[in-house]
């Protein structure tokens, strides 16, 4: 049994931070980055006790392992909406996440023509619309833009500049790739038709298919169960998507109520739980 750290990455930026330590993909310079407190990860690693001369130490061969299974909640509410306690995961959507930004020109709001404006702002709007509209229209894509910041953000000055955050999901990495190549077109053509200018950085992740065997042993141990097998992919990202390049991967999902992750409502119940621990065990005798 392993317990991993950060695989959100929501201190230092470094998602899936112990999974690729234990897989062997830890980078040196990412012992200086620094959190919103200015710590750095080697401080921080220090003040836990740990060492940096042990970070190589945690690197597993991947011939000593047979497998790695994960059991996670859906984060999502397909399960629940099935009335269904289990399923077996297929895959690990891939990821894009872009810093796209609109520059613009700054001018009072009251003395600035409509006409002559070059309002940030209104082009971000436009384009945020786009991507909405792209992803309902695109089958299993999911599309998010989830942070903003204004400059100057005042109430009386139309904006200069907008930095935006865009989140584009899915199980296909060319449907993915396609889509933000669309919306980074659609950005370019909305910035020229409003006289601003746009930057757009990204960055990839690659979506993963997990073990097909081990996930058909994981389906017979729900149907031994007496439970129906259904099988879906994952939207968010876990530690098993690092994992499956060094050895074969499987992940259990249990049904969470309402869908909702990372919140204080997020809840399972007693019975999926022991749902859960009655097909792993399962799992694992098939495996023996």
């Amino acid at each position: 049994m392993a317990g991993f750290v950060d695989e959100e990455g929501a201190r230092y930026g470094t998602s899936y931070l112990g999974s690729r330590t234990f897989a062997g993909f830890f980078e040196d310079r990412w012992l200086e980055r620094r959190d919103d407190g200015g710590v750095t990860l080697r401080e921080a690693l220090g003040a836990f006790g740990g060492s940096v001369d042990g970070i190589a130490g945690c690197r597993r061969n991947p011939e000593d392992l047979i497998g790695y299974y994960e059991v996670h909640i859906e984060q999502g509410p397909m399960l629940e909406s099935e009335d269904l306690p289990l399923g077996v995961v297929t895959s690990i959507a891939g990821q894009t996440g872009a810093t796209v930004t609109f520059s613009g020109t700054a001018g009072h709001a009251g003395t600035v023509l409509m006409s002559l404006r070059r309002d940030a702002l209104t082009a971000a709007a436009e384009w945020i619309l786009d991507v909405e509209a792209l992803a309902r229209a695109t089958a299993g894509l999911v599309a998010t833009v989830g942070g903003m910041s204004l400059d100057p953000g005042v109430s009386n000055v139309i904006p200069g500049r907008v930095e935006l955050t865009l989140d584009l999901r899915h199980a296909e990495d060319a449907v993915r790739t396609r889509a933000g190549a669309v919306l980074r077109r659609h950005a370019d053509a909305i910035a020229g038709s409003r006289g601003v200018t746009v930057e757009w950085s990204s960055r990839e992740t690659p979506a993963v298919t997990l073990s097909a065997e081990l996930s058909e042993r994981l389906a017979a141990a729900i149907a031994a169960s007496g439970r129906p097998v259904v099988r879906l992919p994952s939207g968010a990202g876990h530690d098993a998507a690092i994992l499956s390049t060094i050895t074969e991967a499987a992940m259990l999902f249990v049904r969470c109520a309402g869908g909702v992750s990372h919140n204080p409502a997020e809840s399972v119940t007693v019975d999926d739980v022991a749902a859960a621990i009655d097909v792993t065990i399962r799992f694992l005798e098939l495996l023996g």
